[in-house]
């Protein structure tokens, strides 16, 4: 089975060839730019193959719903040239296949879950925290969705006493995302995240901030596994302090061994690296086959 693959994010697509077995064949990037351009790249890669379906792991927000008149649009995102772009329409003009539509984060998850740090497992959590911050998670063998999907980067968190920092989230300010994630991270001390390593202050205060969302997370989903990436979490330093705030937050409340023995075990790194999205995107091709 020859897939198609899409791991659409807010800075770069990545767009590849593989099979259902999670192999990938063939892969290019493009930078985000205007749609029009951006997916000029994406149809030119994908027009000299015979693919049987293609997956599409997209930033969001989107719409899941297929009852829906706008199903498989971009809908509300903060990228203006974006918004209520028709994602899945665009792929259909060209490419009369099977089409899988999900968020990039539940991909990501998806790709875990298959071939990565949670495979064989039921459920699994994936959070990514770069120029946003977006979470996926695979709840009893499926993709969670609802009234529409998880939106859990933009999760209301508690202030640090000693942080002033009003937030860069435009929609909600001193969110999850407009407190922690990478754009907050530079707005807030004048620097890069990878020119800052050495100052320990800086990821203590990242991880006080993720390590509140992880421990909601765990209490709310219960996952088995907790997966993190994006190019904040390039800094090896940052998870070791979430795994310990997040013990201390939890306090001893879930009498669990893979929360008070096993922490390194049970929040990790991803399993797939940085092909957690593009190797979701191959399952959703694969659902959509099916």
């Amino acid at each position: 089975m020859i897939l198609g693959a899409i791991e659409a994010g807010g800075t770069k697509f990545v767009c590849a060839i593989g099979d259902e077995h999670g192999n990938i064949y063939e892969r290019a990037v493009f930078p985000t730019t205007m749609p029009e351009e951006t997916m000029a790249h994406v149809i030119d890669f994908f027009r000299p193959h015979r693919i049987e379906a293609i997956g599409i792991g997209s930033f969001g927000p989107i719409d899941l719903r297929p009852d829906s008149p706008t199903y498989g649009y971009i809908t509300s995102t903060p990228k203006q040239a974006w918004a209520n772009f028709d994602f899945v329409g665009a792929m259909k003009q060209h490419f009369p296949v099977p089409i899988g539509f999900d968020t990039d984060v539940n991909a990501a998850a998806l790709g875990e879950q298959r071939w990565g740090a949670a495979r064989g497992l039921d459920s699994c959590l994936y959070m990514t925290v770069g120029t946003g911050i977006g979470v996926g998670a695979v709840v009893e063998g499926r993709l969670l969705h609802g009234l529409l999907h998880p939106e859990m980067g933009h999760i209301l968190v508690r202030r640090h006493p000693d942080d002033a920092f009003a937030g860069v989230c435009p929609y909600h300010g001193d969110c999850l995302e407009g407190m922690a994630s990478g754009p907050a991270i530079e707005r807030r001390w004048g620097k890069k995240g990878a020119e800052l390593t050495d100052q320990s202050e800086v990821w203590e205060l990242e991880a006080f901030y993720l390590a509140q969302a992880v421990a909601n997370y765990i209490l709310i989903l219960s996952p088995e596994k907790v997966i993190i990436g994006g190019g904040v979490m390039k800094q090896t330093h940052v998870l070791p302090l979430v795994r310990r705030h997040v013990q201390e937050l939890l306090n001893g409340y879930i009498q669990h061994e893979a929360v008070l023995e096993t922490i390194d075990e049970y929040i990790v790194l991803p399993g797939l690296g940085d092909n957690a999205g593009i190797s979701g995107a191959l399952a959703l091709a694969a659902q959509a086959r099916k």
